[in-house]
């Protein structure tokens, strides 16, 4: 190669490097906007050996120290929970459902009251058609807690985000609901 060739080359590789090296590296992380925010509420009746009309959820497995009528102790450790409840648009168990909160969680831990949640909101409503997808870690004893929404259908197709849980009201063991807001960060 020429040496005015070379130098040419030399000159334009440290233009291009030392340019690159004065961009600021302070940058600031860049905050994300949800694409869509939604709040749901579904309602938990658990079966108890006496309500089985109105109950919407059922212990399926227990440990051997458990039974499938009433929760175990040592925070229902070992305790699977299927759950058929209905989704409503505010925290009244008797206003007209939008949908099915479907699927199952899991009792956890024996030194911590926790869950792990699988299910989806199945919505038949004139607002929204298809599915949200959920699962994660519900340490039932925080305020609120954060599981991912990993999916959907419908409206909801192909969507990721957050839930954010928080536990509404409950009467003893038999009845709780959660309130559920969700930030949506992938929407088609």
């Amino acid at each position: 190669m020429e040496p005015m060739r070379l130098i040419s080359t030399l000159l334009l590789f440290l233009l291009i490097t030392t340019g690159t090296s004065s961009i600021p590296t302070n940058r600031r992380k860049r905050v994300r906007e949800p694409c869509k925010r939604l709040v749901f509420y579904f309602h938990d009746i658990i079966y108890n050996g006496h309500n089985s009309k109105n109950a919407t959820s059922a212990i399926v497995g227990a440990p051997s120290w458990g039974n499938k009528t009433i929760l175990a102790t040592q925070n229902h450790f070992g305790d699977v929970v299927v759950f058929d409840d209905p989704i409503t648009l505010d925290n009244n168990l008797h206003s007209p459902p939008i949908g099915r909160a479907q699927g199952f969680y899991i009792y956890d831990k024996k030194e911590i009251f926790t869950a792990w949640l699988g299910f989806s909101f199945v919505f038949n409503s004139t607002h929204h058609k298809g599915s949200i997808n959920f699962a994660g870690a519900d340490p039932l004893m925080n305020k609120t807690r954060d599981i991912s929404v990993i999916g959907g259908t419908g409206d909801f197709f192909m969507t990721r985000g957050v839930a954010t849980l928080s536990t509404d009201a409950f009467e003893g063991e038999v009845y709780f609901r959660l309130r559920v807001d969700i930030n949506l960060y992938e929407c088609w």
